[in-house]
């Protein structure tokens, strides 16, 4: 069975789609971010919280003192890529649940009054937020480089507050020359998906 969106565009948001390692120089605009969030701000999130954060790492002065805090095979390409964007989870979405959720705005305080179920929730949420940002990315014909590899503490600490919880650095642009590792393998249907 065929897919409703057409060959090019599974291609261009999944099958061609890559990690980008090196960006040519050219700027990501804000134009482009704010197209990119217009469409993944739809994505589905529980009791529509939407707690992902995204701090923009534009300046020369923010760069510097993001790239100390990189794993040291991420401190070059972070430091090269035209932008750089912070994903975080922010902790106290709750106090947005009344306008997120009109129809149920007790939900702030029935499901959420205390910072453990939050934080799980918030966790779980924004990943999912930082999936549908990243397809966003390729959506807008750009390339992603999404990392793990930083000082986890280090960053919440320099760009963010006690309420936000880092989850990933995205590098954002054009891909450069050699951009990509080669394809790593995949699991099999049958390995992935059971029926009962």
């Amino acid at each position: 069975m065929s897919l409703v969106l057409d060959a090019a565009a599974q291609d261009l948001l999944f099958r061609e789609a890559r990690t980008a390692n090196t960006f040519t120089d050219e700027p990501v605009t804000e134009e482009q971010i704010q197209a990119i969030y217009d469409l993944v701000k739809y994505g589905p999130t529980a009791f529509n919280q939407t707690p992902l954060r995204v701090v923009l790492v534009r300046s020369a002065e923010a760069r510097e003192r993001l790239v100390p805090l990189m794993a040291e095979g991420n401190r070059p390409k972070t430091a090269a890529a035209p932008l750089v964007a912070i994903l975080a989870a922010d902790n106290e979405f709750h106090e947005e649940l009344p306008t997120l959720l009109p129809h149920f705005p007790q939900a702030k305080d029935m499901f959420f009054a205390e910072r453990p179920a939050r934080e799980q929730a918030a966790g779980l949420n924004a990943a999912l937020q930082a999936a549908y940002f990243i397809v966003g990315v390729r959506a807008a014909g750009l390339a992603a480089g999404p990392m793990t590899g930083f000082d986890f503490a280090g960053v919440q600490k320099e760009f963010l507050d006690d309420d936000h919880t880092p989850l990933m650095i995205v590098n954002i642009g054009k891909p450069g020359s050699d951009a990509w590792f080669p394809r790593g393998p995949r699991l099999a249907y049958e390995d992935v998906i059971t029926s009962v």
